[in-house]
């Protein structure tokens, strides 16, 4: 049997767990009916604003938009779809200019961007050694040409004495025909005869040895001039340097690069083109090259296909001629853009984007107010900013700075997966 009381006369056990649940649910209830009184006491005095105000006055919408400082409407045009062929713009004619000789550099005249013309000295090498070879040879030289001076004093005397051996030889021979000198005088006299002659055709041989002795020594000179020449390392024609590897100080030696300078023919890009389009590029073909450094599209020729694909990237080479633009350097980033045909678009201009972070906007009208549509930007064409998504095109777009949508004098490249920031 439970027990219900104590001496207090406290209740105990299931009793009292009864009563404090009790008194719980009274809480919660009084809870609730307050909040519900708060929440009427907040709604009353707006429902009371509505019910003055009447059925029939509107009720105040949120403040509008400022009005833009222009307008434009995104128009759905059809533009020439291109394929972008990466590549990098370089000289159509590089030079690596190196050292005929060895020689310690003494001078370096020129630095990468500089100019120069036909002749001039772009390095100095040390000419000392050289000086002294030259010197020699001209010593050899003069010695030559004296050794062939006496040769042919050797001849001279030589002749003569042969002349008066071949008279006495011939006068003893008429003698001894009449039988007026002996046996032996004839015998002497054709031995002195044979002896002049051998000396005179020894004379001429010297002679001979001197003058080739003259002309290699006139060889050596003239290669000490030549290598004297070397010293002074000069353009052979116009151009611009590239890039500079030597100091003064270093050592030149044949077969290592001084200088990379590009010399007449200008600048082309060497693009890379996907084996799919290698069909529809031809040498001579006109195709324009964006240079996404200098905003600007430039024509460009092809002058060359490498007939050869990459197998690791299935690409070809091709080789585009650029005219002259300024700000154009070997080295810089450009893209052969390959006609693939057209496609439809919407276009709206530069200035009516705005861009946050990487969220770009565009402000279109709808009735009376202006709403702010989120867009996803293409390529930045010529004549506006290509939408892919977010209009269909026929919108009227605000344009908050109509200035900026004004033509420039470089337009923008089409550049894929660009934005409005030609990114």
């Amino acid at each position: 049997m439970e027990r219900i009381g104590s001496a207090g006369g406290r209740p105990h056990g299931p009793h009292l767990r009864l009563r404090w649940a009790a008194r719980a649910a009274g809480i919660l209830v009084a809870l609730a009916l307050t909040g519900a009184l708060a929440g009427l006491a907040a709604v009353a005095p707006h429902a009371a604003r509505a019910a003055d105000l009447g059925p029939d006055t509107p009720v105040p919408a949120a403040p509008p938009q400022p009005a833009p400082a222009g307008t434009a409407t995104a128009e759905l045009v059809t533009v020439p779809d291109v394929y972008e062929a990466v590549g990098t713009v370089r000289p159509r004619t590089e030079t690596r200019v190196e050292a005929q000789i060895s020689g310690k550099i003494l001078s370096v005249h020129v630095r990468p961007g500089d100019r120069f013309s036909k002749g001039d000295v772009l390095l100095t090498l040390d000419d000392r050694e050289l000086d002294a070879r030259r010197e020699q040879a001209g010593q050899a030289l003069a010695a030559a040409r004296s050794a062939r001076d006496q040769a042919a004093q050797q001849i001279n005397a030589a002749r003569a004495a042969f002349d008066r051996a071949e008279a006495q030889y011939k006068r003893i021979k008429t003698l001894f025909a009449d039988r007026a000198v002996t046996k032996s005088e004839l015998d002497t006299a054709e031995a002195d005869y044979l002896a002049a002659e051998a000396g005179l055709r020894q004379a001429r041989d010297g002679l001979t040895r001197a003058e080739a002795d003259v002309r290699a020594a006139a060889k050596r000179n003239e290669e000490t001039d030549i290598a004297q020449g070397y010293a002074k390392v000069r353009a052979l024609a116009d151009g611009q340097v590239i890039s500079r590897s030597a100091e003064p100080g270093d050592q030149a030696i044949p077969g290592k690069t001084l200088l990379v300078v590009r010399t007449g023919g200008g600048l082309r890009i060497e693009a890379l083109v996907r084996e799919g389009l290698i069909g529809r590029v031809r040498p001579g073909e006109r195709l324009n090259v964006s240079i996404p450094a200098l905003e600007a599209v430039v024509p460009g020729v092809v002058e060359e296909v490498v007939p050869n694909a990459d197998p690791t990237t299935r690409t070809f080479v091709v080789k585009a001629a650029l005219p002259d633009v300024p700000g154009l350097y070997p080295g810089m980033f450009g893209r052969l853009l390959v006609p693939m045909g057209a496609r439809k678009v919407v276009l709206v201009p530069r200035a009516a984007v705005r861009r946050v972070g990487q969220l770009a906007t565009v402000r279109v009208r709808s009735g009376e107010r202006w709403e702010a549509v989120y867009v996803t930007t293409g390529r930045v064409l010529d004549h506006g900013v290509e939408i892919l998504s977010g209009l269909a095109g026929g919108e009227t777009v605000a344009i908050d700075h109509p200035l900026a949508s004004a033509p420039s004098a470089r337009p923008a490249p089409a550049t894929a997966g660009g934005d409005a920031d030609g990114r």
